[in-house]
């Protein structure tokens, strides 16, 4: 071979075999020296400081609890330990020397004991929480007291309960937004709302949201201007601008990015409590407040979940004040009603049905186990609100052996011994009825009409607008009452015609006498908010339709007719004739009153 030719003697093997000889993972015993890298010191500052500032943005992200009880606590930790003694390896350069690896190993021992002390106190946590163990201590959680249906039952009326459930209102909410320029393109009603007892009608609190990032990025330096109060009964939706009555804008809401975000902002005041979800409220006044359950681990170290107290915060100035759960529970702050969550409610039930004779009776022989029935529903009784659900046996039966009714401020919690049709049956026999009109129904109210246990729903179509109520009987579910808003023209009269059908149903099987008085039962006409009132004060506005625009809100197309330069909308579930309309048509609108805004909304079009 030429000599002149540049690395002329280069062999291939000779150097892959020198890579792998760089590249080789020395077994123990096989490095002859462990060296200590230099400036110890000042890699052990600078890896400080680094987790500082990575544990700092990793806890403003995920928000950990700082709280032995809470799991989040041992992950945050486990990251700080992963990020300090990755930077401090990586600073040493143990990833290209051996023999600094080695130092780096040997000096992992401590990390090493701590995540195995918190596996040790995750373990024994657990265990000393287990249910298999603490059977007895988990059907203390909640005490149930016995409690008679007709004395407790007999104030409550069918023309004072809820009629729409939260996906119904959410429906309205949504719609009266969109009726609001102002409000419209730049806000959301967000899905979480709230059901209180306000001024002693059953009604829906629902916040704004942001409508996207770029929404926040213009508005966020005010905050959200408004709230929606959906009334259970009435089906009206007010919007309260807080601007004008308070004003001041809600500047902490959970749809915040950054420290006006209120999970972010409680957990700044309080480090080490653990929260339940933030509830939306508002006071006798109507200002709003955000109410955050503290939750504790009452069984070991986590089990057991309860309130401990609740953090009231005042959503238009971010100020928070502390109140333990007997404050919660004493007349001072009676206004609040979401205290215990339906979910917590309903599972501390569960434990005091299963578990009150043994766990291992709740496994096997199963004696006197029982447990909640699927789906619950909501009361307004004596100032709050209350939680409904049947309760059944363990082999999911198909009739409830009675129901219990819950407080959500103060967790009492009552159980009625009153069997008979489970409440997905009773709206199976409700959908039966009109099964020609395809409508469903919402999840049943027990009320007494009578004497007799009787479920209360209403029916709703394809809209989601309430088209009607049922009524079944909970002895026996063939004995059923509906009334149709489409039949009579009127929401009362439907409600009035479901209440006459099912009293006539009960006299014509013998369950009660031929003298009751059905009159007594009705609700009175000409005290409602009926659609007669509503056709005085309806107007009606003639022109020619300039243009037309549409939307879908959850489903629903709505048609927005220009005439004169506003627009008239309606969804075309109420008016299927819109469907016919053209632009440069002459319509006749009706609408209820008149008003200043672009967007008016319309109860009827004719061509």
């Amino acid at each position: 071979m030429d000599n002149n030719i540049p690395n002329g003697n280069f062999n291939p093997n000779d150097a892959f075999k020198n890579i792998k000889e760089d590249f080789k993972k020395y077994k123990k015993g096989e490095v002859d020296a462990v060296v200590k890298p230099e400036k110890v010191g000042f890699k052990l500052l600078m890896s400080t400081i680094i987790t500082i500032v990575v544990g700092g943005i990793f806890y403003y992200i995920t928000l950990p609890v700082l709280n032995f009880k809470d799991f989040s606590l041992y992950k945050f930790i486990l990251v700080i330990l992963l990020v300090f003694f990755g930077s401090f390896a990586l600073l040493c350069k143990a990833n290209r020397m051996i023999e600094r690896r080695e130092y780096i190993k040997r000096k992992s021992i401590i990390p090493i004991i701590i995540v195995a002390i918190m596996a040790v106190v995750i373990l024994v946590g657990y265990i000393t929480g287990a249910t298999i163990f603490r059977a007895g201590s988990y059907s203390k959680l909640m005490p149930v007291t016995n409690s008679d249906f007709e004395t407790d039952f007999e104030n409550i009326s069918y023309d004072t309960v809820p009629r729409i459930d939260e996906s119904r209102a959410l429906t309205l909410a949504d719609q009266q937004l969109g009726s609001l320029s102002e409000y419209k393109s730049q806000y959301v009603v967000s899905d979480d709302t709230t059901m209180i007892n306000y001024k002693g009608r059953p009604v829906r609190v629902a916040y704004l949201e942001y409508a996207d990032f770029f929404k926040w990025l213009n508005n966020t330096k005010d905050g959200l201007p408004a709230y929606m109060i959906i009334d259970l009964v009435t089906q009206k939706v007010n919007v309260v601008n807080c601007v004008d009555e308070f004003g001041k804008y809600i500047k902490y809401s959970p749809t915040e990015l950054f420290n006006e975000k209120l999970v972010r902002h409680l957990r700044f005041q309080y480090p080490t409590e653990i929260l339940d979800t933030s509830n939306f409220e508002i006071d006798e006044e109507g200002r709003p407040y955000w109410t955050t359950p503290v939750l504790d681990k009452t069984i070991g170290l986590f089990g057991g979940t309860d309130v401990k107290g609740v953090i009231i915060t005042d959503a238009l100035t971010g100020e928070s004040k502390y109140h333990d759960i007997s404050e919660v529970r004493s007349e001072e702050i009676e206004w609040i009603d979401a205290v215990y969550s339906e979910k917590l409610l309903l599972e501390q039930y569960n434990y005091y049905g299963k578990l009150s004779n043994g766990f291992w009776n709740s496994i096997i022989f199963q004696n006197d186990v029982n447990q909640v029935s699927a789906g619950n529903g909501y009361i307004a009784m004596d100032d709050d609100v209350w939680v409904y659900t049947g309760v059944t046996s363990s082999k999911a039966d198909l009739s409830n052996f009675g129901f219990i009714l819950c407080n959500q401020r103060t967790k009492e919690t009552r159980y009625y011994q009153n069997g008979g049709a489970m409440e997905t049956s009773a709206m199976d026999s409700a959908k039966d009825a009109v099964q020609n009109y395809g409508y469903s129904s919402t999840f049943p109210i027990l009320l007494d009409i009578e004497g007799q246990p009787t479920y209360f729903m209403s029916l709703y179509g394809d809209s989601n607008t309430v088209k009607g109520y049922a009524l079944v009987n909970l002895d026996d579910k063939t004995i059923v009452g509906t009334g149709l808003v489409d039949n009579l023209k009127s929401d009362v009269k439907s409600l009035n015609a479901a209440v006459e059908n099912y009293i006539e149903s009960l006299q014509d099987k013998g369950v009660i006498g031929n003298n009751v008085n059905i009159d007594d039962y009705l609700v009175d006409e000409s005290d409602s908010d009926s659609d007669e009132e509503t056709t005085e004060k309806a107007i009606t506005v003639t022109g020619k339709v300039s243009s037309i625009k549409t939307s879908v809100n959850d489903g629903n197309t709505f048609y927005y007719l220009e005439i004169d330069g506003k627009y008239y909308y309606i969804s075309v579930a109420k008016c299927m004739d819109v469907l016919l309309v053209n632009t440069g048509d002459t319509v006749t609108v009706t609408i209820e009153k008149e008003s200043n805004n672009t967007f008016i909304e319309a109860t009827k079009i004719e061509r």
